[in-house]
């Protein structure tokens, strides 16, 4: 443990080098150390807060000096503990929050270029008052940053369409662990000069550099959206109507969600005013939105498509949103859902993937291995339909201590993931590893998958200073 003496020193030198309007210490670095669903609290030497690009790079050689280690942090709405501090005496948070500027929105060439520190719903308004649309969307975007969606890859629920965050990134400005500046922000769609050098920085988590600026695609925004809930015989219609949705909506469909009846109730203990548009005992249930402009009538496709599957049994009962209103709300009950979970404790929260033609299978082979061992558990699984990502949670009962808690968790994460390897999938779709996932990656990691992934991390960060701890263990030579 490293002495209070020490840690004070610490401050005072970072102070010197880089003025006392950047670093917090004591107290005020504790809401930097909690995790999204305050699980987890930690503590840091300090949280610096740069205002501008200069300032991470000062910032990245100051702590460097000091022979401490950075822990980068956007919005801090990470799930899997990629941003919570976990070696309090030696680790220093980076904050971006401060560097919120847009720099640049372009019309003509469909692009932005935006400090990493933006708010996403403020920088998705700015846009939009620009005559734009930025397709990222999360349950978080009132609160996540530009710079972490990039650094974990975000999904949300236009991945479908649109695809991951990865797929609207169109350059990087990262400040690199030696506090030189990789000056990648061009716009350029094609750009064959071989390696993708951004490409190494979205997914990292960190782990490679601080990401300080992002230029973005920008698309024409939809000018007619339709939202449909519609019920459903079983887990495995829901596919069924994916491929038919695909095939008639095409690549008009932007959201394809499945929730169990369950998701109503836990929306509704969040949010008590919320009102069932159907009936609530379906066994399954399809959230939906096709969205397009131009001359395209999105609001007679989908009520074309929905009559087609009711006639053939496909869909029992649905609703179509009649206004923006209405589409909010049928929006808020796949949000509150999660918010209900939270209501009822501790809880474990997966993000898995597979096939999306096996996603039924899945569900239902995991859904029975945890009660299998855990009869007295709540599974509760959602999820993208479309890009086969289920969110397979699983609530305990009540009147355990934490540590059975704990241990209860464990052993439902342990059956969940037996049968995601015997599908073939991922134990992460789209909240990263972070630290709270890297026993399970490293445990499954082929040899030549971490060949790579250590060659890459020290070759960039020799010093190994950059997010120690997040998603691989390296210790220094």
């Amino acid at each position: 443990m490293v002495a209070e003496g020490k840690l004070g020193g610490h401050v005072e030198a970072l102070e010197s080098l880089l003025g006392a309007d950047l670093v917090l210490s004591g107290p005020e670095v504790e809401r930097y150390c909690r995790d999204w669903h305050g699980d987890v609290t930690s503590s840091a030497v300090a949280v610096i807060r740069p205002r501008s690009t200069a300032d991470v790079s000062a910032a990245v050689q100051a702590i460097s000096g000091l022979g401490l280690s950075i822990v980068p942090q956007g919005g801090n709405t990470g799930l899997v503990l990629g941003a919570t501090p976990d070696d309090p005496a030696r680790q220093v948070v980076i904050s971006l929050e401060r560097m919120t500027a847009i720099r640049r929105i372009d019309a003509d060439d469909f692009s932005a270029t935006v400090e990493a520190g933006a708010i996403l719903s403020d920088f998705k308004d700015k846009v939009e008052a620009a005559g734009l649309y930025f397709p990222l969307a999360l349950g978080a975007q009132g609160s996540c940053r530009i710079g972490g969606n990039v650094s974990t890859n975000a999904g949300g629920i236009n991945v479908l369409r649109y695809g991951m965050t990865r797929e609207l990134v169109l350059g990087l400005e990262v400040v690199l662990p030696d506090g030189s500046v990789f000056d990648g922000l061009s716009t350029l769609r094609k750009d064959n000069r071989g390696i993708d050098l951004k490409q190494l920085f979205i997914g990292a988590e960190g782990t490679l550099g601080i990401i300080t600026a992002v230029s973005v695609k920008l698309l024409p925004p939809a000018e007619q959206v339709a939202t449909a809930l519609v019920g459903l015989n079983a887990l495995s219609d829901a596919i069924a109507l994916y491929r038919r949705a695909r095939r008639d909506c095409c690549d008009l469909m932007s959201a394809f969600e499945f929730m169990p009846p369950v998701a109503f109730t836990l929306a509704r203990e969040a949010m008590p005013d919320l009102l069932m548009p159907i009936a609530a005992d379906y066994p399954a249930y399809v959230l939906m939105e096709i969205a397009g402009s131009g001359l395209v009538d999105i609001e007679d496709l989908m009520h074309r498509f929905l009559e087609g599957v009711m006639e053939e049994g496909l869909v029992l009962d649905g609703v179509v949103a009649a206004s923006k209103a209405q589409s909010r709300n049928l929006w808020l009950f796949r949000e509150g859902m999660n918010e209900g979970q939270a209501r009822r404790g501790a809880h474990l929260r997966t993000d898995v993937s597979v096939p999306l033609s096996r996603l039924a299978d899945f569900v239902h082979e995991a859904e029975a291995a945890v009660m299998e061992q855990l009869p007295d558990a709540l599974c509760v699984s959602y999820g993208h339909v479309g890009d086969g990502n289920v969110h397979l949670n699983v609530l305990p009962p009540n009147g355990l201590t934490r540590e059975e808690i704990d241990a209860y968790l464990y052993r439902a994460k342990t059956a969940i993931n037996e049968v995601l390897y015997l599908f073939g999938g991922s134990i992460s779709a789209e909240h990263g590893v972070g630290r709270l996932k890297k026993a399970d990656f490293v445990s499954r990691l082929p040899d030549a998958q971490a060949r790579l992934l250590g060659a890459i991390k020290r070759a960039v960060d020799p010093g190994l200073i950059m997010n120690r701890g997040c998603q691989l263990n390296f210790d220094p030579d």
